[in-house]
């Protein structure tokens, strides 16, 4: 199930050194680059380069056959193309005129006839027997592929049949039509024969959607449903072919042990109670036998197996015609097998040879074997059970015939509780009014309680088997054609033998025989071949075969099936079970699975292991029709099935059917078995490879999401839905891996796992230039997201200039109405040190541009500095500073983050800043109360900010600004005019700064761009320790200087060194300081002093957060 055949052109090399040049120019595939960046993706390509360099031309086609699991990716040989047995390495050299206009795409566009010619060739090896025939060869010798020559009957048909028609059919069928009566039983016969009907056609319909290749019912469903779906189904498959081979070895044994040789016993009974106990324990022990030796079987010669299904095939239908023969003989000849009935109670004639108290030998009265079974000893006087007194003995015909009328009798159901006598009403009784005194008296008892949801989940084993078509898809001339004519015709055979069966065993067999499982009454005959014609012996002979041949089927066929699963790769854990022999043999799936059916073993009850395998059954065949009625419903355009005679309510109705049937035949049962299924298909979810089938449940995904989106764009999100759905703007490095990491750890946290998640980068150049880098951008970010487990999407974007790309993005990401309304970019840290100032002009822009989209913005500065998602942080506290309205972004923002386990220890405090004239007690009160409507939990703090003079370390920051940004406008100038000029502003600076301060500067040979830490905290404390005096006094000796700067400057400045001031003093010690950013000038002349102003802003912190609100409300009070 889990081979490959690919095509592979053999090569011979034609020199020519055009084409060398052509070839060698050729780049490698982005996704296969071999670089040296530590984050690049290791590729094949190196595996390609004897093939770069010269020209190949495809010779003679040849089969070779492929076993490695994951060779394209996705577990399977180019399933995305048109034909299965395709090559990568198949180049179309072309020669001639006629084409030549589309001779430099002939790489990646074949000629149509050369398309056909591989479609023509195309052929596929049987599963099981021609590869073990072929490995028996000489590895040296070529191998001659012959194409699948099986036809529907051999190929589909016969093989249903065999494995349709089995245990159940000879050692259940009859005591189910005994004890649920004709009429019920052909109400189970039909529900089963519908739900595999039904499941049949659906099937058929998945079957004939394109080429199956051997893997059957596991690869229709995983294709069809996806890798989850398909990775659950199939072990869930795998594990009822398990358990089918445990049933079928225990039926093996149960015929051995009770008809054939029941002197084998290990285990004997003394007493009646402990007959029961001592028939499970020599199931276990012969059964452990039996698997043993069928295992090993399999191992060393599974073709023989294969070989002598047909043997085993031809013992089912000879067994079913003798029962055919049999029941027309009964009509005017029917056999003697006659029952002993006390009173109308049935006794089990295995102790005694006649049916009588007591017999006249030599004129003498002498009690019999039966009266020494009911009475204390052989005297007549002796003390006999009272029952056994006061009623008589009859025999009566176990066998009445076809034509005596007892159809009426079996009509009805006789359910009962265990230990329950088999009785027959029509005949007198007297007394035994408490018949669970005389249970271990040698009558005919119920060994396990019965009622019609049991007699389902026993039943429906032997209406199963309707897959061993599809599973042979490989060896079939025609499998769209076969496959479902044989499929159903198949199931319409064997209905047809069950329901006759049903109404056969009804009218021929009298009531009490019918209920008799073991055939107790009739010395331990099997109860269907009572009624077989010419002996008995040839029903038992034929179901022990046919047990037999079945046990060795399912042990051969599950192995592979688990065998195919662990190729595939969807589930890590089992990827060990995909090796085997050097002939493909699955050796460790064979182990496993006959671990797994020593389970089956153990149990050693057939009734009670029917009806685990009926679980897994139905769960297979519900999602065969899932499959056929999503398909059908979404009306992909890959979906064209040849079958044309299905529809999506007969798939509905099939898969109702099925999960009816598995609720009904044992609710704890179905409950157990989907819960199975539903952690195989959670951890292939989390932990299993990501494979891209087609399949249905992503064509599900997307029209759900297509119909959302239509929904999200009729209306804008109300304020209670609002969440951020983020765009994040990554920087890369030169080996496009990601600058700053951290930012997708904040993205994380901040989401939480929920709402959209775009990130974004622009790479600057053309795109047909650029291809490479944008692939291999796009796999190192989706890397990058993978391990801060950031989930979202990831777009890169090559344009002529990064403004242009970014500007894009803002506008266009996202798609209807999952847009982004929050934009994350981190703060450029180096602009002071860029020469190039074009870096901090795009940053403003992206600012400009986010509030013209009324987009929020978030702006972490010192990113690097944040936690990871691995860390955990203490007790602290994330600090708001809120001192503008901005939506409510600032409250929101701090209750997302300490919803992850990172902040969760995490406090929230709020400040808000308070001016000369406002009431601060007022304010904190109503910002409480605002909190409370809120649902937020957060200390409050109101700030005094009072209107104190302009300082001169303001002046000072504000004047060396102003000269910074002078001199960056002369941008015309050469490089060496402009440091002479920044020269000269810096001695004009640091004679200022000498007058000021009565002392002497030494100069430096570069320009001071901004004040460094030191000076700014020295300036800090001289300003703060001066007196009144000296400050006035300072300002007067400034105050020429004063005068050429713009006093819009100066306030700006004032604000971001007082706001600066009395946030490092309440938060320095924060976790995470949250604070309003300031828009830009609306005066595009102004940008630089801008950046100046937030670094003031800014200075003295760790980790800050800007927030800036996308001009909307984003949380209310109201519910």
């Amino acid at each position: 199930m889990g081979e490959r055949f690919v095509v592979v052109p053999v090569y011979t090399r034609k020199t020519s050194g055009k084409e060398e040049e052509r070839s060698g120019s050729t780049g490698a595939h982005p996704a296969l680059d071999t670089g040296e960046s530590r984050c690049s993706v290791p590729g094949t390509a190196a595996e390609n380069e004897q093939l770069e360099d010269s020209v190949f031309e495809p010779t003679v086609p040849i089969l070779e056959y492929n076993r490695e699991p994951n060779k394209y990716g996705d577990g399977v040989p180019k399933e995305n193309s048109p034909f299965i047995n395709n090559s990568e390495n198949d180049k179309n050299n072309y020669d001639g005129t006629n084409m030549a206009l589309f001779e430099e795409e002939m790489d990646r566009h074949p000629m149509v006839s050369s398309l056909l010619d591989k479609l023509a060739n195309y052929t596929n090896l049987s599963q099981g027997a021609l590869e073990h025939e072929e490995a028996d060869e000489e590895s040296s010798k070529k191998k001659t592929v012959k194409s699948p020559q099986m036809g529907t009957f051999m190929g589909v048909y016969l093989p249903c049949l065999q494995n349709i028609l089995g245990v159940i059919l000879f050692l259940r069928l009859t005591w189910i039509v005994g004890t649920a009566g004709i009429l019920e039983s052909l109400a189970i016969v039909g529900l089963c024969c519908s739900c595999t009907m039904l499941t049949a056609i659906s099937m058929s319909a998945v079957a004939t959607n394109g080429v199956v290749p051997a893997g059957g019912s596991y690869y229709m469903i995983s294709r069809s449903l996806g890798p989850e779906f398909g990775g659950a189904v199939g072990l869930c498959f795998y594990l009822g072919t398990t358990f089918a081979g445990a049933m079928y070895i225990l039926g093996t044994i149960e015929i051995l042990l009770t008809y054939i040789v029941p002197q084998a016993a290990i285990f004997t009974a003394e007493r009646k109670e402990d007959e029961l106990s001592a028939l499970l324990n020599n199931m276990r022990i012969y059964g452990t036998l039996c698997l043993s030796l069928m295992a090993i079987v399999v191992f060393v010669g599974v073709k023989y197996v294969n070989k002598l299904a047909l043997v085993f095939l031809a013992c089912v239908i000879l067994s079913i015609i003798s029962i055919y023969a049999g029941v027309i003989k009964s009509s005017f000849d029917p056999p003697d097998f006659p029952v002993c009935m006390l009173g109308n109670r049935t006794l089990r004639n295995l102790r005694f040879d006649k049916c009588l108290k007591t017999e006249i030998v030599n004129n003498t009265t002498v009690s019999t074997q039966l009266w020494r079974l009911f009475c204390d000893g052989p005297a007549l006087n002796s003390t006999c059970n009272e029952y056994f007194v006061n009623n008589n003995l009859t025999l009566i015909q176990g066998i009445p015939g076809l034509a005596s009328g007892v159809i009426s009798e079996n009509m009805w159901s006789a359910y009962g509780p265990l230990g329950m006598l088999v009785e027959n009403k029509r005949l007198p009784s007297v007394g035994g009014i408490d018949p669970a005194k005389d249970i271990y008296l040698p009558y005919v008892v119920n060994d396990i309680s019965t009622f019609f949801t049991l007699l389902v989940g026993i039943y429906f084993p032997s209406v199963t088997g309707i897959m061993a078509g599809s599973n042979r898809s490989g060896d079939l001339r025609d499998a769209q054609k076969s496959i479902p004519i044989g499929t159903i015709l198949a199931i319409a055979t064997t209905s047809f033998i069950y329901v006759t069966g049903v109404i056969f065993f009804g009218a021929c067999i009298e009531g009490v025989l019918l209920r008799d499982k073991f055939g107790d009454s009739v010395k331990r005959n099997l109860v269907i071949g009572t009624l077989s014609w010419p002996s008995p012996w040839v029903i038992v002979i034929g179901s022990f075969f046919s047990c037999c041949g079945a046990g060795l089927q399912s042990l051969t066929g599950a192995p592979r099936l688990l065998q195919a699963i662990a190729r595939d790769g969807i589930v890590p854990f089992l990827q060990v079970f995909g090796h085997g022999k050097a002939n493909g043999e699955p050796t460790w799936a064979l182990l496993l699975t006959t671990g797994i059916c020593e389970i089956g073993i153990l149990i050693a009850s057939l009734d009670a292991v029917a009806p685990i395998l009926s679980m897994f059954f139905l769960m297979c065949y519900m999602f065969v029709n899932l499959a056929c009625a999503v398909q059908t419903l979404l009306r992909t355009p890959n979906w064209r099935p040849r079958f044309k005679y299905y529809h999506w309510t007969l798939s509905f109705l099939g898969m109702s059917l099925c999960l009816s049937i598995m609720f009904i035949s044992s609710w704890y049962y179905a409950i157990i078995a989907m819960g199975i299924a539903g952690c195989i298909y959670k951890y292939i979810e989390y932990r299993g490879a990501e494979k891209e089938w087609g399949d249905g449940i992503r064509g599900l995904s997307l029209n759900a999401a297509r119909y959302a989106l239509i929904r999200l764009e009729e209306a804008p999100p109300h304020t209670k839905n609002w969440r951020p759905q983020l765009l994040v703007l990554l920087n890369l490095d030169s080996d496009q891996c990601v600058k700053h990491p951290r930012l997708l750890s904040l993205t994380t946290q901040l989401k939480a796992g929920k709402g959209l998640t775009i990130v974004g980068n622009v790479l600057q150049g053309t795109y047909l230039s650029h291809e490479a880098e944008a692939k291999k951008a796009e796999q190192n970010i989706k890397s990058a997201m993978a391990t801060e487990r950031t989930k979202g999407f990831c777009h890169v974007v090559v344009s002529s200039n990064l403004r242009d790309g970014i500007s894009h993005l803002i506008q266009s990401a996202g798609l209807g109405g999952m847009k982004h309304n929050t934009v994350l970019v981190g703060w450029p840290g180096t602009w002071r040190q860029s020469e190039d100032p074009q870096s901090w002009r795009n940053f403003i822009e992206i600012v400009r541009e986010t509030t013209a989209a009324h987009l929020a913005m978030l702006v972490p500065k010192n990113v690097d500095s944040f936690p990871t998602n691995k860390d955990r942080l203490e007790e602290g506290t994330i600090d708001v500073w809120w001192v503008v309205h901005d939506g409510g972004m600032l409250m929101l923002l701090p209750f997302l983050l300490r919803q992850h386990k990172v902040w969760e220890k995490c406090k929230m405090r709020i400040f808000t800043v308070a001016q000369m004239d406002d009431n601060s007690i007022q304010m904190k009160k109503d910002l409480q109360m605002f909190l409370y409507h809120l649902r937020l939990d957060a200390e409050v703090e109101v700030v005094e900010m009072h209107d104190n003079d302009i300082s001169a370390f303001t002046y000072e920051k504000t004047l060396v600004m102003e000269q910074r940004s002078q001199m960056l406008k002369q941008m015309q100038l050469s490089r060496t005019e402009r440091e002479r000029e920044a020269q000269l502003i810096h001695d004009k600076n640091t004679a200022a700064h000498a007058a000021m301060n009565n002392k002497e500067e030494v100069g430096t040979d570069r320009v001071h761009m901004t004040w460094t830490k030191d000076k700014v905290s020295t300036e800090r404390n001289r300003t703060r320790e001066a007196n009144a005096n000296m400050a006035v006094r300072d300002m007067f000796n400034m105050k020429p200087e004063w005068e050429s700067l713009n006093q819009s400057n100066v306030r700006r400045m004032h604000t971001a060194v007082k706001l600066n001031e009395i946030v490092v003093n309440k938060s320095q010690g924060a976790h995470l300081v949250l604070l309003n950013m300031p828009g830009p000038p609306r005066n595009r002349g102004g940008d630089e002093n801008y950046m100046e102003f937030l670094e003031v802003l800014l200075e003295g912190l760790n980790r800050v957060l800007l927030v800036r609100g996308g001009g909307r409300e984003v949380i209310t009070i109201y519910s």
